[in-house]
């Protein structure tokens, strides 16, 4: 088994409980969920306190937080990929309904959180989307600021914040403005995992380690050392679905790269700002993202990559020219720290939907479900998936099951397929030139006849994916 050490920093810091045991045998369950991630765990949280007298078992490939799971960047969101697209498209009162279950994933995971006394160290300081480094970010997050309001949600979700009041806050390279959200926590993403293992054990839900699942036979769930059979069989997987032909192609896996300091001490803290822990990102082609660890150290990721054939990757080179880009995105970000030293270098593996937006799927007629497409947000949609998943497997009739992202029928029928390869691999690596060119251009100032082709070609690839 892979030592928690070589996962990530998350995983070394949480990794003090005896794994479980693995599936010996053929067995029964009523439900039977592959993947002991965030999606599975939830999913099985929720059918066993709602149904308790469901027999309910997760069987995961090789410890519970060893994919996108224990590998994030810490940020639980109340939020959903595409959620401006999403919401903008249905009327005032459903349009209101949705944007609430959607801000509803904080205060539901905090009550999660209180009742099973589940310490990851969360904190809800909010979330800063910067504008900063070059003029171009501006307009970018004034775009999405007009998004926000368009999709009906006010300055109580998201309001401006003028340069001033960016640096009081965050005090980032060239700070030009930005927005500030309530609806983001800080997290310490394994301790969340394995609490959830740990409550979900308590409450009689099995769940089987280093337990692959190979394959869905009528009424079985497969893997290479036992069958379970249950009427229900769902597929928690996200980026690690290559395997499994209902899913592998409706969602693409593609990998993170995140960064951790040494733990800075307080003066450094207070020239870089984050007092009240927030989380904050700008808005660089290169996706740039980070946070205040509970133990002070800044946590930093950036846009990762893509292996051809879409499969999932769980070893990175630490040394290598991904993590050498993430470190001068740093350092651009902040010069305080180019010469702090890093002490992690980790990746995962997340899964991007082809349509836009996460999903919840469930075929009453074959007992076969899934959720999943979150791309970055995966943390915090991963719970309203899974309620979402948990309400249709029990038949409930509720707002979740009427939600955009609930679908009735098989996998195959409700989900779109990626492009076959090379066509994804090519459209990845044109969007990674495109991104990586953009960033060159504007951080320089290159000229408006360098930079007018590229934001074309950026527009283009973007709509192209939805």
């Amino acid at each position: 088994m892979d030592s928690p050490g070589t996962i990530s920093l998350w995983m070394e810091q949480a990794d003090n409980a005896p794994p479980f045991d693995p599936l010996d045998g053929d067995t029964r369950a009523d439900v039977a969920i592959a993947g002991g991630g965030f999606t599975g765990l939830w999913t099985a949280y929720y059918l066993k306190t709602l149904a308790p007298e469901l027999d309910v078992c997760v069987l995961e490939a090789k410890r519970c937080g060893f994919g996108a799971s224990g590998r994030n960047g810490g940020w639980m969101m109340a939020a959903l990929e595409g959620e401006t697209r999403l919401l903008s498209a249905l009327d005032g009162q459903r349009r209101k309904q949705t944007g609430a279950l959607i801000h509803g994933i904080l205060p539901e995971v905090e009550r999660v959180l209180g009742q099973n006394d589940i310490d990851c160290d969360y904190r809800r300081g909010g979330g800063i989307y910067a504008a900063a480094r070059y003029p171009e970010q501006l307009a970018l997050q004034r775009k999405l600021l007009d998004e926000y309001r368009a999709a009906g949600f006010g300055a109580d979700d998201f309001r401006w914040l003028e340069a001033a009041e960016l640096s009081s806050r965050l005090r980032i390279a060239g700070a030009l403005g930005g927005i500030y959200t309530p609806h983001i926590a800080r997290i310490q993403p394994a301790r969340l995992v394995l609490g959830l293992a740990r409550t979900l054990r308590g409450l009689g839900v099995r769940i089987y380690e280093q337990t692959p699942v190979t394959g869905l036979e009528a009424g079985h769930m497969v893997t290479a050392t036992g069958r379970i059979r249950a009427p229900s069989r769902l597929l928690a997987l996200e980026g690690y679905s290559s395997r499994l032909p209902e899913v592998s192609e409706r969602v693409l896996a593609v990998q993170s790269r995140i960064i951790a300091t040494e733990p800075l001490d307080e003066s450094l803290w207070n020239d870089i700002g984050l007092a009240e822990r927030e989380v904050f990102c700008e808005a660089s082609p290169l996706i740039t993202y980070g946070q205040r660890s509970a133990d002070n150290r800044m946590v930093f990721g950036a846009r990762g990559t893509y292996r051809f054939g879409g499969g999932p990757r769980s070893e990175f080179g630490l040394h290598g020219r991904d993590f050498e880009e993430v470190h001068r995105l740093l350092a651009a970000c902040f010069p305080q720290l180019e010469s702090t030293l890093i002490t992690h270098r980790w990746g995962g593996t997340l899964g991007v939907p082809r349509n836009g937006f996460p999903h919840a799927v469930y075929d009453r007629t074959t007992g076969v479900g899934t959720a999943g497409g979150y791309f970055g947000e995966g943390v915090g949609a991963a719970n309203l998936m899974a309620r979402t998943l948990a309400d249709q497997v029990l038949g409930r009739d509720t707002e979740l099951v009427q939600a955009p992202w609930a679908f009735a029928g098989s996998i195959e029928s409700q989900l779109r397929r990626w492009e076959p390869e090379p066509l994804r691999w090519l459209g990845y690596k044109a969007t990674d030139l495109v991104r990586r060119l953009e960033e060159s251009v504007y951080r320089r100032q290159g000229p408006g006849w360098q930079k007018r082709p590229l934001q074309r070609a950026s527009g283009w690839l973007d709509r192209l994916k939805t």
